[in-house]
């Protein structure tokens, strides 16, 4: 098995987005997946609901009261971490997790706590050894804005690079609202914004 967290302690930078969308891509994928949700808005568990029956199954897990047990036929664990999450929290479920996705949107807000959730982390001995390595995702990025250069070169202060740049559409909302990922389409559309996805997914794998 191996375990993605989707993290940062802001709320409202895309954690839900990232976490069903990856967890699309490997259901889609053929591979066995499942979301742990540790948030207490259980917006993962919710989408998983509103799953159809004929699109590749997702297990949810409920880890809005604590860390459960994970079935030893899960290939790919997704972990969509709460918001404001706190330090002892992180780091047990740091210790579930192969690698971190750290979602920043474009904003000067976001910017700064993110920087600041990276200063912090970075001490943890599994990043700084690097054997849990740290992805960055610019996520709801508009091209060609002022707001998506500033991004990039916040990060590139900081030698975060994005792994993958995501960018705004309304197809998230709408798949979403279906209980299903942007890899659950078709379409020259969706084959567009599917392919946006393949540097973080080649990262995690």
């Amino acid at each position: 098995m191996r375990s993605i967290l989707v993290a940062n302690p802001k709320g409202g930078c895309g954690k839900t987005t990232i976490s069903t969308n990856l967890a699309g891509a490997f259901a889609q994928a053929g591979l066995v997946t499942a979301i742990a949700d540790a948030d207490t808005l259980r917006n993962s568990l919710n989408w998983i609901e509103r799953r159809s029956g004929n699109l590749p199954p997702i297990h949810g897990l409920d880890w809005t009261k604590g860390i459960g047990k994970v079935k030893k036929n899960i290939d790919r664990l997704v972990i969509d971490a709460p918001a404001a999450i706190h330090a002892k929290d992180f780091q047990s479920l740091l210790k579930m997790a192969d690698a971190i996705v750290l979602p920043i949107l474009p904003s000067a807000f976001d910017q700064i706590a993110a920087v600041a959730f990276l200063g912090k982390i970075e001490t943890l001995k599994p990043i700084r050894k690097n054997r849990k390595p740290v992805a960055v995702v610019a996520n709801r990025v508009r091209a060609r804005t002022r707001a998506a250069r500033s991004l990039l070169e916040f990060l590139n202060q900081f030698n975060h690079a994005p792994v993958a740049t995501i960018r705004e559409t309304v197809i998230y909302t709408d798949a979403a609202e279906a209980g299903a990922s942007v890899f659950d389409r078709r379409g020259s559309a969706a084959r567009a914004i599917q392919a946006e996805w393949a540097p973080l997914i080649t990262y995690i794998d």
